[in-house]
């Protein structure tokens, strides 16, 4: 069984192609930290060698994210896109050492706060979770996003911060501030047997490195 995660009363002006939607009621339930599964992440390895790196800030903007590296706690994963799930609620990755990119908001890179998910806790058949160790990372700990056209885009660790399962979530899914954000969702806290879920959700916000 999978722990539940729920941020409620999150109203979001999210633009996707264009398109302003206003006043949109998400509430975000994804399931992280499961006691079964199947594959554990894999460490990081030659991150940027041998590729080009690249500014996304171009006129045809960034790709779509296809990788994420935290060569800080050996994060090296595939991203997969997730929607909305038949309840309305965002989607999870399937796997274990997935993650996953919420594809109805910004993409990582473009001007907004980009969102992924992925699991946390050990599962049935003693597999890892990807982001077990996504509480070690701190203020200046970089992490790399590779898009479809072989583009590298670095993100730096700006704080972190514990949610209440039904805490709201627009501070997480929407800003206004003109800059390219990437936030990081999971579980943490005491396992709640009865709940199927953690006691707590931890969240790692990120900005896009800028060079002068």
């Amino acid at each position: 069984m999978r722990s539940k995660i729920s941020f409620e009363r999150s109203w979001l002006y999210i633009s996707i192609a264009g398109v302003a939607f206003s006043s949109i009621s998400l509430i975000v339930t994804f399931f992280l930290g499961a006691p079964q599964g199947s594959v554990a992440s894999q460490s990081s390895q030659n991150l940027i060698s041998g590729q080009s790196v690249e500014s996304p800030d171009s006129e045809a903007g960034p790709g779509l994210p296809v990788r994420l590296k935290i060569p800080a706690i050996n994060v090296d994963a595939a991203v997969v896109d997730l929607g909305l799930a038949a309840d309305g609620a965002m989607d999870v990755p399937k796997a274990p050492s997935d993650v996953g990119w919420f594809q109805l908001g910004s993409r990582p890179g473009q001007t907004g706060s980009a969102v992924l998910d992925g699991h946390y806790g050990i599962w049935k058949n003693g597999d890892k979770s990807v982001f077990d160790n996504l509480y070690k990372l701190r203020s200046g700990d970089k992490l790399y996003i590779e898009d479809d056209t072989g583009t590298i885009m670095t993100f730096v660790v700006v704080g972190s911060k514990n949610y209440e399962p039904d805490a709201d979530s627009s501070d997480i899914f929407g800003s206004t501030d003109g800059k390219a954000h990437l936030n990081l969702i999971t579980c943490e806290g005491v396992w709640d047997e009865a709940q199927k879920s953690y006691s707590k959700r931890l969240i790692v916000f990120t900005d896009k490195e800028t060079t002068n």
